[in-house]
């Protein structure tokens, strides 16, 4: 299988959110699962929580003992990467784990920004 149908069958079950979209959803938890370097560069979405790709089940299963703390099974999940290719099959994985909310940003962290929506600076300490 390759990873075009990969990610093709992981947005089927996704409900997209586009940048625009994003400030409505006021109880959403972002994550942005881009690594440090490209959020140094190009900053980062205000409110978003970094968290590690590699732990990133880990920190968000909401039966698990490692989750970030309050966090719960009926939360809706916005998870964005740079581009939006990763997020794609991240919000999968995390639906897999028990949580049916969680979807990404359509075109990642740089459409956000493109569409010259709010951005601050980069470098916040990832949750590992």
């Amino acid at each position: 299988m390759s990873a075009e149908t990969l990610l093709a069958e992981a947005r089927a079950g996704l409900r997209r959110v586009a940048p625009e979209e994003l400030a409505g959803l006021a109880d959403a938890l972002v994550v942005d699962i881009r690594p440090h370097h490209n959020r140094l560069a190009e900053g980062e979405v205000p409110g978003s929580v970094p968290v590690e790709r590699i732990v990133l089940e880990w920190r968000l299963d909401p039966g698990g003992d490692h989750r970030i703390p309050g966090f719960d099974a009926g939360t809706t999940v916005v998870v964005l990467c740079n581009e939006g290719y990763a997020s794609s099959l991240a919000a999968r994985d995390l639906q897999r784990v028990g949580l049916p909310n969680a979807t990404d940003l359509v075109g990642g962290f740089r459409a956000y920004a493109a569409a010259g929506l709010p951005v601050r600076p980069g470098a916040t300490p990832a949750i590992t």
